[in-house]
């Protein structure tokens, strides 16, 4: 493997689709443990679009206070022994994006590899290793552990990789991954298959943008110069 350049993904809408099974997983355990339903589908209409922020969001909304520690490891256990048991059963179907697995073959070997994603880490080691696409992006895997906006869940796959920005890539498919991108300092590379989406992409600051992981591929061959 050649340790001078790295390859970053975000995972939903890159790597896998979330689909709609999977999304009714994350608000059961709110249903389950407190009774909340009805709660927003739409990441976006949270403070920080994160899967630990968005926990606390709901949680003090219910409690009119911060939730505690144990009542916040509470939803997060729930949450994720109802996904792996779904995933197991095979009541959950996690999908991966057209092209992706592909992808992490042709690069893996020839950059390091990782992930920078808002799902809790252990949800999306889930439900990589249910798409077989977990193995490629171990060694440099950061989540929603530990809190923060993308840029910040960014930063800390940025600093364990001990490189140049200009020898990483980050691709992701929505306006705060992009801005994570820049922040930090990296290629950002927008990928979405809706091409509404991807000129918003191009809008909010993304050079290179594409809709099919084929030319994703000669975007990274291009900037890292492999």
């Amino acid at each position: 493997m050649r340790s001078n350049a790295a390859v970053i993904f975000d995972v939903d809408g890159v790597l896998l689709d979330l689909t709609p099974e999977e999304e009714d997983a994350f608000f059961w355990a709110f249903a389950e443990l407190h009774r909340l339903n009805g709660l927003s589908r739409d990441w976006d209409s949270y403070r920080i679009r994160n899967d630990v922020e968005i926990i606390t969001e709901i949680l003090e909304t219910h409690f009119g206070r911060s939730p505690s520690p144990a009542e916040h490891e509470a939803l997060i256990r729930t949450y994720l022994s109802h996904l792996a048991s779904g995933i197991d059963a095979k009541r959950l179907k996690p999908s991966a994006i057209a092209g992706a697995d592909g992808l992490l073959g042709d690069l893996e070997g020839q950059v390091k590899l990782g992930i920078a994603t808002a799902n809790l880490l252990e949800a999306a080691t889930l439900r990589l290793a249910a798409c077989r696409m977990w193995e490629p992006v171990r060694t440099c895997a950061f989540g929603a552990d530990g809190g923060g906006a993308k840029r910040q869940i960014l930063a800390r796959a940025v600093t364990s990789l001990a490189l140049p920005p200009e020898r990483i890539v980050f691709i992701g498919d929505n306006l705060n991954d992009v801005e994570a991108g820049l922040a930090n300092g990296v290629h950002f590379i927008g990928y979405s298959e809706d091409q509404a989406k991807c000129r918003r992409l191009a809008e909010a600051g993304a050079k290179r943008v594409c809709n099919h992981h084929r030319d994703t591929l000669k975007h990274i061959r291009n900037v890292l110069r492999l």
